[in-house]
């Protein structure tokens, strides 16, 4: 099994608070996530706390969205870390976090995601699976900026 991460991060013109309530609650997620669109019909359930520690998302779509969960297991003001588990169209339990550093009145946020791929899909994630995932994230960052700024 390899050890691989993959990061993108962006200048926000928010305070972390704000950046924070926006990543903390899943329910915010519609308002930026690059996943969101994919399913017009994407069954959503969300247990636990509304956020913070404990929070729970599940998901169930087409075959571009999938299906898993995300369940929040770390959150301060400054970070968050959610273990994420796919289920559909292939099975994979990742650990997904954000960063958030404050920088004058504005913040640095880095969104990370750390897992194990077997050699094939360690293979399969150079070839392909980093690229695309790295473009959600900076099409994710994109959308929570301007979420985050327009407030």
């Amino acid at each position: 099994m390899a050890d691989f991460a993959l990061s993108r991060s962006t200048r926000i013109q928010a305070d972390p608070a704000r950046v924070h309530a926006l990543v903390d609650d899943f329910r915010e997620w519609q308002k930026w996530s690059p996943w969101e669109g994919l399913d017009p019909d994407l069954h959503r359930e969300y247990t636990g706390p509304d956020r913070g520690v404990g929070a729970t998302y599940h998901w169930s779509g087409n075959k571009k969205a999938g299906a898993g969960e995300m369940r929040i297991t770390g959150s301060t003001p400054t970070s968050l870390v959610a273990d994420l588990e796919f289920l559909k169209p292939f099975k994979a339990t990742n650990v997904m976090s954000f960063a958030l550093a404050p920088d004058g009145d504005a913040t640095d946020v880095t969104w990370t995601i750390t897992g194990r791929r077997s050699p094939i899909m360690a293979l399969m994630g150079k070839l392909y699976f980093d690229k695309s995932i790295g473009a959600d994230f900076e099409q994710g960052l994109a959308a929570l900026k301007q979420e985050a700024e327009r407030a």
